[in-house]
């Protein structure tokens, strides 16, 4: 029988699950992630940058932040054309959902209906859609759910102790009431962090502690090795053991373990026999595609050849019940979908 979940996690019980023998840490950790999902099953994802460069805030691992000189190029909200176009060879090329990232601290009031538009219209096309767009107003957040958006990402980073290290033009709690907004709209939450930023043992635990004690566990939980850029102040910054890597995968499942966990940026640094590690552990989401939004990813073909010899396959999307409505129902009128929003 499942364990009942929990949201009442102390740190002292999250680092014993750290202080575990490596082997019996996998094996608690792939026990649970059996007992919720297929084993052999991996959400794929692709991301695209819609927005890139100039962002506002500080974020020391960035290379979209304008406080610091990454040779990194500013561009303006894409046309929704060329989005939609962008989420059609995602669908073709095997992924399930569609996730849309911008430069924002929050979205501008101008280029907003644009961003409704995308979900529309990446919706249509069958895929699960996924926007990350930085603080959102109550109004914005309604407006997403409105438009069909399911799932919002909006990660804490580290634990509340660092935060301040890595972070200064935004509060923690200001994260914590996004996510609260997201989930009072009905929108599934995608929320997770970093490693590998300098952090200590029990930043760790404080990080997954955070996520684990929210009133409902994140649907999503990306877990990111820093991928360092040159320009941004953690660009030495000191590897993280890949064991630990491997550690906190299984801890996230232990957790949170009806969430689905990614392994996310920093897939490209690690070998084959790593990311196998991870999966046994329990990460069931990639990000898909040679690009996340402005650092590269392994390819395709190297992600399929993995699959294959693992016995993976991609996890099939999840079939809504209002979808369900609308295929035995006759079509409404929409508005266009497509506008210049390069010119705004």
């Amino acid at each position: 029988m499942a364990a009942a979940l929990r949201h009442d996690w102390q740190n002292h019980e999250i680092e014993a699950l750290f202080e575990q023998p490596f082997n019996d840490l996998l094996f608690q950790a792939h026990g649970v992630h059996r007992q919720h999902f297929d084993p052999n099953a991996v959400q794929v994802s692709t991301l695209l940058s819609i927005k890139t460069g100039a962002c506002p805030e500080d974020c020391k691992y960035c290379s979209q932040s304008g406080h610091y000189n990454t040779g990194l190029e500013k561009e303006k909200l894409l046309e929704v054309e060329k989005v939609l176009s962008e989420a059609k060879a995602a669908r073709e090329g095997g992924a399930t959902r569609f996730c849309m990232g911008a430069a924002w601290k929050h979205p501008a009031a101008k280029d907003f209906p644009y961003v409704l538009d995308m979900v529309k219209g990446v919706r249509a096309l069958g895929l699960e859609t996924c926007m990350t767009l930085g603080q959102l107003s109550r109004e914005q957040t309604e407006a997403l759910a409105q438009a069909g958006l399911d799932y919002y990402n909006h990660n804490i980073d580290t634990s509340r102790d660092y935060y301040q290290h890595i972070i200064s033009t935004r509060a923690f709690d200001e994260r914590l009431d996004t996510l609260a907004l997201v989930r009072e709209a009905g929108i599934k939450v995608c929320s997770g962090g970093i490693v590998g930023m300098g952090e200590s043992k029990r930043d760790r635990i404080g990080f997954l502690r955070e996520l684990a004690n929210l009133p409902q566990h994140p649907d999503s939980v990306p877990i990111n090795n820093l991928v360092k850029i040159a320009g941004t102040p953690l660009q030495n910054a000191p590897d993280i053991d890949p064991f630990d890597f491997v550690r906190m995968i299984a801890v996230a499942r232990i957790l949170m373990p009806r969430s689905h966990v990614r392994l996310s940026a920093g897939r490209e640094q690690m070998n084959e026999q790593l990311q196998s590690l991870c999966f046994f552990a329990g990460a069931n989401s990639i990000f898909y595609g040679d690009r996340l939004l402005t650092t590269s990813n392994p390819r395709e073909s190297q992600d399929m050849a993995l699959f294959a010899r693992l016995g993976i396959h991609p996890e099939p999307r999840k079939v809504s019940e209002d979808e369900l409505e609308a295929e035995f129902s006759p079509p409404a009128q929409v508005s266009p979908l497509f506008h210049d929003a390069a010119a705004h």
